[in-house]
C-alpha cells in the first residue's frame, strides 16, 4: 500500500481530482489523504464516493501552533508552512509506516512505487528541480522541489520531518531572505545535515516545465522520455504541471513564458491534461455550479504583457547568472507563448 497526502482548496479541486484519477490508473494499491483547505472543498470530497481517498477538514487538522501563525502568512505561504504538518498528521493519526507528500498539480503515468523503492534503507526521499543552466533558479527557489517527498515513520525520518516542521513554523514566506525561501530552500543541505536522505535518481520522476528541454518525449507503450545528454530512455512516472492557469475569458496558460515548450509536447502532455481538467470541472458543476474548481479569477494577459513578462524573467535570471543564455532570440510565440483559447478545436 502506497500512502500519499496532499493539500488544496476549491480552486485546485479539478487538479487534485485529476491527480487522484491518475493514481487510480497506475497504482494497484494506494490511499490519498487530502487536506481540504476550505469548507467547500471538504464538503465536495466528503459527499462523493472516492474509494481510495480520505478528506481531512481544517477543523480537524489545524493545530494551535498553526492557528497562531496563520494571520501572518498569505494563503500560499500558509499552505507551504502546513506541508510538513500534513505529513506528520498522517503518520501519527493513521499510524502509517510511511507517507509521501504530493503537489496537487501532478499527473502520474506509471506506478510511483519504483521511486519509493529507490530509498532502500534511507528514511527520506527528495527530488531535484534538475534545472538546465538557462533556467537555473536554484539560488532562489532551491535545489530540491517540494513536490514528491517520502518520509518513513521511524526515528530518522521523524527527526528530519520535525526539524523541517519547526523551521517552517518559524519562517516561511514568499521571498528570499537569509538563504531561505518558503518551505523549499530548507532542503538544500539535507544530504549533508542528515545521513538518511536519498535524492531521487529516476529521471521519470520530477518532469516539469523548467526541465523539459533536457528531454525528448514519445508515446510508445506509455509516455516515455529520452534524456538528451545520455540518450537513456525512462518511463515518465509523473509530470508536474506547475504554472497552469485558467482565466475568466475562457483561456488557459500552460506555463510561464520563460520556459520553452514545443508543439509536440503540448499535444502529447499538456492538452490531454487541460482536457481532463475541463471534464472534471464539468462533473463538479453538475453538482454545484458555483464552485470555481479551476481557479479562474482574472482576464488573460495580452501578448504584449506576456512578452514583457518574458523579458523580466530573463533579466531576473541573467542578473544572478551573467553567463546564462540571455537573448531575445530565445523568444518566439511558437515555443514561449503558452496561452490558448479553451474553445479551440485541439481541446
Amino acid at each position: 500500500m502506497l500512502n500519499f497526502c496532499t493539500l488544496f482548496n476549491t480552486n485546485y479541486l479539478s487538479r487534485g481530482l485529476a491527480m487522484y484519477q491518475s493514481l487510480e490508473k497506475v497504482c494497484p494499491s494506494f490511499h490519498l489523504y487530502v487536506f481540504a483547505f476550505d469548507n467547500d472543498c471538504y464538503t465536495y470530497l466528503n459527499n462523493n464516493p472516492f474509494s481510495h481517498l480520505t478528506a481531512i477538514s481544517m477543523h480537524d487538522f489545524e493545530s494551535p501552533s498553526l492557528l497562531h501563525i496563520k494571520p501572518t502568512r498569505s494563503m500560499a505561504e500558509y499552505c507551504w508552512t502546513s506541508t510538513p504538518f500534513t505529513i506528520l498528521y498522517c503518520l501519527q493519526k493513521f499510524n502509517l509506516t510511511d507517507c509521501t507528500y504530493l503537489d496537487a498539480d501532478m499527473i502520474f503515468y506509471n506506478d510511483p512505487k519504483v521511486l519509493i523503492d529507490e530509498m532502500g534503507d534511507k528514511s527520506v526521499l527528495i527530488s531535484e528541480h534538475r534545472y538546465p543552466k538557462i533556467y537555473d533558479q536554484s539560488w532562489y527557489s532551491g535545489i530540491y522541489c517540494v513536490q514528491f517527498m517520502c518520509f518513513k515513520n521511524n526515528k530518522a525520518g521523524l527527526k528530519v520531518l520535525n526539524w523541517w516542521k519547526d523551521r517552517c513554523l518559524e519562517w516561511c514566506y514568499s521571498r528570499l531572505e537569509d538563504g531561505k525561501f518558503g518551505d523549499q530552500k530548507y532542503l538544500d543541505d539535507w544530504t549533508t545535515r542528515f545521513d538518511c536522505v536519498h535524492v531521487m535518481q529516476h529521471r521519470g520522476g520530477g518532469v516539469a516545465p523548467w526541465n523539459l528541454i533536457l528531454y525528448d518525449f514519445l508515446n510508445r507503450r506509455g509516455l516515455q522520455l529520452i534524456e538528451k545528454k545520455t540518450v537513456t530512455a525512462y518511463d515518465v512516472i509523473f509530470f508536474h504541471f506547475h504554472g497552469v492557469q485558467f482565466f475568466i475569458d475562457k483561456k488557459v496558460s500552460l506555463a510561464g513564458p520563460l520556459y520553452e515548450i514545443s508543439a509536440d509536447v503540448k499535444k502529447l502532455i499538456y492538452f490531454p491534461y487541460i482536457n481532463q481538467l475541463m471534464r472534471i470541472t464539468g462533473d463538479i458543476h453538475q453538482q454545484d455550479p458555483s464552485l470555481n474548481a479551476n481557479g479562474a479569477f482574472k482576464v488573460a494577459p495580452s501578448k504584449q504583457q506576456v512578452f514583457k513578462q518574458f523579458i523580466i524573467d530573463q533579466l531576473h535570471g541573467f542578473a544572478r547568472y551573467p553567463f546564462a543564455a540571455f537573448s531575445l532570440k530565445n523568444y518566439n510565440f511558437k515555443n514561449h507563448y503558452h496561452l490558448h483559447n479553451l474553445d479551440d478545436n485541439f481541446f
